[in-house]
This record gives structure tokens, sequence and C-alpha cells, in this order.
């Protein structure tokens, strides 16, 4: 494959979301069709982009969703997927549904959702580890006071690029581990975050953390965040939404308010670098191993 066919562009859609879930999955919509309009192959909404990002609003908004893979073909009772599934094969788009709140048994998740543009669910991501901070002068937040956390790495492939992508969600950013088997084990070369991270950590961390999993594995990392809230006492989100690439460089990004970010993804810039600095071959098993446990 030429290194003009690996070349796409990907959008992220920093759009502002309210407590009205339909207004919310409207205005997603809206923003995948601009998407569309800018020719982006791939779109991503931001975490929790149908419900306010609040532990007392996570059951009230969740909705059952299936497993992968799911055709369109299929009807399912949630309005999330549908939305997804209409605008994909509206727009011939992949879509990264940033995440809702998914109840399974009793239990709610914080889940991202991907849709092929033929309308199909091909993949699905539960949030793997739990946003329980405590920073003293700064913000108190814990998810597993209405959440439970997934269990499993993420990753879906699209053929016609040659490309596989890998989902994760927020504070999974944390955790290079994750980023690692998905790069190393699942051969993503494009890692993508929807996230939400605030006011005391978005300053400080942000941009740190995507710059570092793009140098960690050599690859594209995509984060994209809600736009931030100007009024109320609710969560206030970051955003700063953006795109890096293989060498750690800030490829596209944008500020607080809602916006479109459209960033041109070359494959072919993952090998250069690659072969630049060839860490994969370098790394010393003989010294360190990692083992992952259940």
């Amino acid at each position: 494959m030429s290194a003009e066919s690996q070349a796409f562009k990907l959008a992220l859609c920093q759009m502002l979301v309210t407590d009205d879930k339909t207004a919310n999955l409207e205005k997603a919509a809206d923003f995948l069709r601009r998407a569309k309009q800018a020719d982006a192959k791939i779109a991503v909404l931001p975490e929790c982009f149908q419900c306010p990002y609040d532990t007392a609003c996570f059951r009230a908004y969740s909705e059952t969703l299936p497993d992968p893979p799911y055709p369109v073909s299929k009807q399912h009772e949630s309005p999330s997927l549908k939305v997804l599934q209409d605008l994909a094969q509206e727009t011939g788009m992949y879509i990264v549904g940033g995440s809702v709140p998914e109840i399974s048994e009793g239990k709610v998740y914080n889940t991202s959702m991907t849709v092929s543009p033929t309308g199909g669910l091909i993949a699905k991501h539960r949030k793997t580890h739990l946003f329980d901070i405590d920073v003293p002068g700064g913000i108190k937040f814990k998810e597993s006071d209405a959440l439970t956390a997934g269990d499993s790495a993420t990753a879906f492939h699209i053929p016609e690029l040659s490309l596989t992508a890998g989902v994760a969600i927020c504070y999974d950013m944390r955790f290079p581990e994750l980023a690692m088997v998905q790069a190393r084990q699942l051969n993503a070369s494009l890692l993508i975050y929807p996230g939400a991270f605030n006011l005391t950590t978005g300053p400080a961390h942000w941009e740190l953390l995507i710059r570092a999993r793009a140098l960690d594995n050599q690859v594209f990392v995509a984060a994209c965040s809600p736009a931030r809230a100007t009024s109320g006492d609710g969560y206030k989100a970051w955003g700063h939404s953006m795109v890096v690439d293989p060498w750690g460089k800030v490829v596209a990004s944008t500020e607080e308010k809602e916006s479109l970010v459209i960033a041109d993804i070359h494959l072919s810039r993952v090998e250069q670098v690659r072969k630049a600095i060839p860490t994969s071959k370098q790394r010393r098993r003989d010294v360190y191993t990692l083992e992952y446990l259940k």
C-alpha cells in the first residue's frame, strides 16, 4: 500500500454536553455531519457525549448495549447506538462513539462503541480504570460510587487503510501498560481516547500524557474532550482535544470551546519514526518483563 493511500483525515468532535439527552444526541449528529464535510474517515465523540459527567447521572442515562459484532440489520433499543449507526451509514465514516453509560445485569459501565461505515458495531470498550482521585485543593471524584470497571484491552481494524486503532477512555490514558498491550500485542498504530480531564488535572497532565503515550509506543494518539461549560456548578471539562504524532508532536489541537479538530494522519510516519529510533528492537526482555494478570 502506498504512503498516499495510508493518509486520511481524523475528526475530534469537541461538543458541549448538557443534561438534555435528546439534544446531546442531535448535537453529536450535527458534529458528525460536519466531520464528513471535512472529509474525515474516522470521527471521534467525547467521553459521556449524551450524559453529564456526574456519578448521580450515570444510571439514569444508562442504556443496554449489544456486544460486537452487531449488524445494523438487527434492531436494538439503544438510542445512542442508533444515532451512531445512522450517522455512520449516512456519512460513510468510522465513528468512535465517545462513551455512554451502559447498564448490564444491574451494573453500570462507562462504555465506548465503535461503528463501521455499514452501521455495524465493531468494537466496545468498557473503561478499564475508574477515576477515583482526591487532589487536596483540587478535585475529588469517585467513579466507583456509580460505575464498574471493564476488564479488556480494545482495538478495531480498518482493512482499507491497513490500520488497527486502539480505544480506551480518559483515566485509562494514565496507565501505559494498557497502551502497550494495544500497540504491541494488538498492533495498533493509532490510540483513541475519549476523555474529560478537569481543570485540576487538565492543565497539568492532559497534553503530557497524550504525548507520552505517543512516544512510549511510537503511534498516533487522538484524545477528544467535551467542550467546557461556562456556567453552572457541574463538572468542568478541560477541553483541548488534540492529536499527537509518533514523534510526540502536536499536529492538531483546540482550546476549551466547542470545536471540530481535523488532523491529517499519515501512517507512513509510524514506520519512519520506528526506523529512526528502533526501540521495539532494542527492548531488553532478558532484563525486564511485564506480566498481565486478571
